[in-house]
Parts: structure tokens; sequence; C-alpha cells
């Protein structure tokens, strides 16, 4: 490590720090970016010691959880105490593997929690408007455009329809071009298999599309790339064109957010959790409840 990046923890175990510290750039190759962040770390951490009368070679496992609380308690994210605690956690492990100390007081130290962000949603109103733009381009379309307009309004209703992950969607088979009983059957994550209800729009937007698909071919959004079939960035791309000519934010428009929206719009509705649970394809409902709390949110708001 160069002196000149060298702005040594100020108390008595500072050598320790310092110690650590150069081992991380000389053995293990850490970024000066990296270094300077543990060095603001454990400064931190070692001025909340010494408010107790400790240094960094005789703190204990209270008082790290007690250091990570009072992090909590001045509102820091629980991302960047998890990163803070992670240095720490180097730091102690580099006293303890060295013989300097007689134990790891950070090993028994869970991560704080990451809560889990709530999704970006449109409302229905929005989403109406994406639809809207839609058709009007399959009206306007002529010729060779008409195949594209037709398959960007296919996707759209199909996708705020039925809420399938994206990579479903442009992996459909050409067999479910005809549907069965207004349901589409989807192979999920795992292979598990769930059927999915269509709505009146998603269907006739499905029968105007599939009449224009060449007979006995593979997928139903075929394309000449190496999967076969439309990508997911190619068709998201497509999306974010769509938004900005329906007057929409396009860098919050995605298959994802419209994936969210259904969910989201359903439950507004009334619909129960748990059949919607099943139209997603979530393994486990505490996946799906994460709309509970957006709902929640809104009604805060």
């Amino acid at each position: 490590m160069k002196k000149s990046d060298r702005n040594e923890v100020s108390s008595r175990d500072g050598h320790l720090a310092e110690r650590f510290l150069e081992m991380m750039a000389a053995e293990r190759g850490a970024a000066r970016n990296t270094i300077s962040a543990y060095r603001r770390d454990l400064e931190a951490y070692d001025a909340f010691l010494a408010t107790r009368g400790l240094g960094l070679k005789t703190s204990g496992t209270g008082h790290i959880r007690s250091w990570l609380a009072e992090l909590e308690d001045h509102g820091m994210a629980r991302t960047t105490a998890a990163r803070k605690l992670s240095a720490i956690r180097q730091f102690h492990r580099f006293l303890h593997g060295d013989g300097i100390v007689t134990d790891n007081p950070a090993s028994v130290i869970e991560s704080p929690r990451r809560s889990r962000p709530l999704p970006k949603l449109m409302d229905q109103e929005q989403v109406v408007r994406l639809l809207d733009c839609a058709q009007a381009r399959v009206v306007k379309a002529k010729d060779g455009k008409r195949f594209r307009a037709l398959r960007l309004h296919c996707l759209m209703e199909l996708l705020y329809a039925t809420g399938l992950r994206v990579s479903e969607l442009v992996g459909l088979g050409a067999r479910m071009a005809k549907g069965k009983d207004g349901f589409l059957l989807v192979k999920g994550k795992g292979g598990r298999e769930r059927l999915v209800p269509l709505s009146g729009k998603s269907e006739t937007a499905l029968r105007h599309y599939a009449a224009l698909l060449p007979p006995n071919g593979k997928w139903l959004f075929p394309s000449h790339g190496g999967e076969g079939h439309l990508t997911r960035q190619h068709f998201a791309l497509e999306l974010k064109g769509l938004a900005r000519e329906a007057g929409l934010d396009a860098g919050r428009v995605s298959p994802h957010v419209l994936r969210h929206a259904f969910a989201s719009h359903l439950l507004e509705g009334g619909a129960d959790l748990r059949a919607v649970q099943q139209m997603l394809g979530h393994a486990d409902i505490s996946t799906t409840q994460i709309y509970t709390h957006v709902q929640s949110a809104r009604l805060r708001k």
C-alpha cells in the first residue's frame, strides 16, 4: 500500500487495522476504493468502541451487536450496515487467524436482514394507455409492419392477462395459439406446470396474431435468432418504445413491471391471494404477499 494511501486508524489498536488493510491489499488484491471503505468502517467501529473504553482487540460479540443496533438507530440502510459488518467480520477473522486473539467474536453475528423492496408498479390507467397504443399500431400498420404490430399487441395482452414471467411468455409453444377452453398451459420454474386463464381481449389478440403464423412452427413467437423464439431483451426494447409512444416514462416500464401490475390489480379487485399465487407460479405464498404490502402502502398514502 502506498504511503499516500495511508491515513491510519487512530487508536491504541490502530496498527492492527493497518496490518489488516495491508494484508487485504497485498494478499487479496483489494482495490484502493475497497481499502478506503474498509478503513472508514474500521474507524467508525473503533470510535464506537472507544466510547466504551474498549479497543479493536478487546471487543466482543455483544459490542458488535450494540454497534449494529446503533447503526440501525441512526437510520442506516440494512444493505449499508451489512457491508460494514462484512469489513468487521473480515478484520476479526484476520486477528483470529494470525493468533492475535484467541477467538472471533464476529463469527456468530448474522447479517442484518435485507427488507424486500416493494415492486415498481403501474396504475390501471397507465396499462390501458399502453394497450391502447399497441392496438393503435395494429390499426395503422400496413404490409410487413402488420405482423410485428400484431405480435407486440398479442404479447402485451397476454402478459397483462396472465402475469407470466417474460421468459415463460416468449417461450410459449405454437400449440398455445389455439388455447384450451380459455386457458394457457405454462411450464414454469422447476418444470412445474400451471393453467393460467385468458381474458377475452387476450384471446382475441392471440387469434388475430396466430392467423399470420406459419403452419407447423415450434414457437408462438418465432425468431431467426439462436433460441428460435423472440428474446426477452428484444421484447423489453419493443415495450420501452411503446411506452415512450404512449407518453410514459420508459425507464419505469418493463415486462416484469407489467407482471407486478397484473398481480396488484387483481388483488385491488378482490382476488384471492392463493389464486394469484397459483397464476404467478410462486412456489411460496410469502413471495406473493409482497403485493399485499404494496396495497397497504397505497392505502396509507
